[in-house]
């Protein structure tokens, strides 16, 4: 299994908003992608960091979610005006879960 964890920076005012958007758009289009497996949503509502990671079923399918680039694109537009900063994307081998 793999991971993307992507990590924000929201203004902290705009949080609930931010995971709310998350909730209603990310998650449900998330779950159309081939080989996505779950999703988990971490935030300090105090600076506004987030951290989102999903996990996919092979490597294989994590770069293809990538190279759906107008999928991603499309995704993080809606959160523009919700970041003060751009985010921060990297990929993971998930090498123990129990």
């Amino acid at each position: 299994m793999y991971a993307r964890v992507i990590v924000t920076h929201t203004r902290p005012e705009q949080v609930d908003e931010a995971i709310q958007l998350y909730r209603e758009s990310v998650v449900p289009e998330q779950k159309k992608q081939h080989g996505f497996k779950s999703i988990v949503l971490l935030n300090d509502r105090a600076t506004g960091k987030g951290i989102s990671i999903t996990f996919w079923e092979t490597e294989a399918d994590l770069q293809a979610s990538d190279l759906a680039s107008q999928y991603y694109q499309q995704q993080m537009a809606k959160f523009a005006t919700y970041w003060t900063a751009p985010p921060v994307r990297e990929a993971y081998e998930v090498t123990i879960q129990e």
